[in-house]
């Protein structure tokens, strides 16, 4: 297989991979596009509608005065008596308004494709809702006409279909199915075991109740990919624990992160990477499992990310709870991939072909751990023009956190994994400016995107993001040369990538959903410059144009 990023409920890297991960690699929910514009965009708030830090207690007790209040706001919203919601999230901006995702429940089962978003003013009036689906939430029996081994049966038999290897189901939950069309009842069936490539696997099967139909199927895994002496960044420092007379890496000042080392074992947490000096690695790549180097750089680039959205953003950690992750290294035996797993909510790496290029970088680092904000924020399913708007997300917010360490041995650049050697001849596994230049990413939409894998779907919105940044033409950054072209022949001038950021990390927690597709994006993006910059803005009207010039229109 072709190593590509992905996004994990588990994500991998090879880069386009999820399973509660992600990962480098490919993998995700196939999708209807449901509609997702935004039910009375707020006014404009020129960056007063910018997301404030919270404290922990005070993210809680948001979180819990709309738990409390979950069923008025049920009512207000105009959902049905066996409708519930569940607060999944809370975002409150510095003008004081308030935008709380939700989960939903009908008649105490989960509502796949049912999520959405409240915008609250500080007033206490709802400015506007975002939905994952526009449809009634209502079916006709909750009797299934199939058993539940049988939908087992058949999401086993999809694994197996897509390569996987020891293969078992973990049991099959009723739920209601919104995620494309008319919901139903239906089975939600996971499948556990490995992928083709040694990736942990964590299928989910959706199957219609009443008629044993497949209707929907998505990875949760998802890849990408003291003094710390990194392979890929050089010397830098690192927040290490000593005990007694040894060094750990343990990061107390990042919510607890940890490095541990699996030795080549594919299950487990291994063991916590420490050492008799404070000084991890040496700078080289290493066959050998016990080598230090992987570690610092996984411990490296996990601190960067955190840094990067916390002082980019605000947020506080992967879950905004100021909880931190683990990272694992030596993940098997040639492994080539990397993945975020939500299950366990760690990263994990593999240490690439023959064990000489450990999937570590900066970019990889940023890329799967980013799968994870996606999954505690929008949920993006990890199939068609959702799958590939996650990919992307995780291929921008690894863009995003490059530039932001600013490291002399790893500048930034929107190349994605230029460092790992990931294709042998020492070229990126992707291009933002020019998706194309892989060989499978698309560089504008089409109706026929959604059917690509999602690592190669991700090149409508890389090359959106590229374009908004930097504009359209040639030009060096960095020492390297981008020639950016636009589908309708326009000439794009770019915002800058800090606007750019912004504006897409406030679609992403506020405006998009589990279904959002292409044009729901550009909707999401145009409410966040709305809100960020003035609807009359250059930076809205820049967002409009960048749109356009990948060919997705209103």
């Amino acid at each position: 297989m072709t190593p590509r990023y992905t996004r994990h409920k588990r994500t991998t890297l090879v880069i386009a991979t999820a399973v509660a991960a992600g990962a480098l690699v490919t993998t995700g929910l196939a999708t209807g596009a449901s509609a997702q514009t935004p039910a009375g965009t707020p006014a404009a708030k020129p960056l007063a509608a910018a997301p404030t830090a919270l404290t922990a207690a005070a993210r809680t007790s948001l979180i819990q005065q709309a738990q409390a209040g979950a069923a008025a706001t049920a009512q207000k919203i105009g959902l049905g008596a066996k409708e519930q919601l569940v607060v999944k999230d809370v975002v409150k901006d510095a003008d004081g308004t308030v935008h709380t995702r939700y989960e939903r429940t009908y008649a105490g089962l989960p509502v796949l494709g049912g999520d959405l978003v409240v915008h609250t003013a500080k007033t206490g009036r709802t400015e506007g809702v975002t939905r994952a689906t526009k449809a009634a939430i209502k079916v006709a029996s909750l009797k299934p006409q199939i058993t539940a081994a049988k939908a087992e049966k058949q999401a086993v038999s999809a694994a197996r279909t897509l390569g996987s290897a020891k293969s078992a189901a973990n049991g099959a939950r009723k739920v209601i199915w919104a995620g494309s069309g008319k919901p139903v009842l239906a089975y939600e069936t996971i499948v556990g075991g490995l992928q083709d490539d040694g990736t942990p696997n964590q299928l989910h099967v959706i199957t219609d109740a009443a008629t044993g139909k497949k209707l929907f199927q998505y990875q949760g895994i998802e890849n990408a990919t003291g003094t710390g002496k990194t392979l890929y960044s050089g010397t830098v420092s690192l927040n290490t624990t000593q005990s007694g007379s040894t060094y750990n890496l343990t990061d107390s000042t990042r919510g607890g992160h940890k490095t541990y080392n699996l030795a080549r074992k594919t299950s487990g947490k291994g063991t916590l990477v420490a050492g008799s000096t404070n000084t991890f690695g040496t700078g080289t790549a290493s066959s050998s499992s016990s080598d230090q180097t992987a570690a610092a750089d996984a411990a490296y680039g996990a601190q960067e990310t955190w840094d990067f959205y916390k002082n980019t953003f605000g947020r506080s950690g992967i879950k905004n709870d100021g909880v931190g992750a683990y990272s694992r290294v030596h993940y098997g035996s040639s492994y080539v991939n990397a993945f975020w797993d939500d299950s366990c909510f760690c990263m994990t790496y593999g240490d690439g072909q023959g064990n000489a290029d450990p999937l570590t970088s900066l970019d990889v680092a940023g890329h799967e751990m980013s799968h994870g904000v996606t999954a505690n924020t929008a949920g993006l399913d990890y199939s068609g023009e959702s799958g590939g708007l996650n990919e992307a997300t995780s291929d921008i917010m690894g863009t995003g956190v490059e530039f932001y360490a600013n490291n002399s041995s790893d500048k930034g650049d929107y190349l994605i994994g230029e460092k790992i050697n990931i294709n042998g001849d020492g070229t990126p596994l992707r291009y933002m400016d020019k998706p194309s230049k892989d060989g499978g990413s698309a560089d504008y939409w089409s109706s026929s995107v959604g059917d690509l894998d999602v690592h190669y779907s991700s090149g409508v919105a890389n090359h959106f993001f590229y374009l908004l940044s930097e504009g359209s033409g040639s030009k060096t950054i960095n020492g390297v040369s981008y020639n950016s072209p636009t589908s309708n022949g326009s000439t794009i001038t770019g915002i800058g990538r800090a606007k750019a950021l912004q504006i897409w990390y406030k679609a992403l927690t506020e405006y998009m959903t589990s279904t959002t597709n292409y044009s729901d994006a550009r909707a999401a993006t145009l409410s966040a410059a709305s809100d960020l910059y003035g609807a009359g803005s250059t930076e809205y009207k820049t967002v409009a144009a960048t749109w356009s010039a990948v060919n997705v229109t209103s």
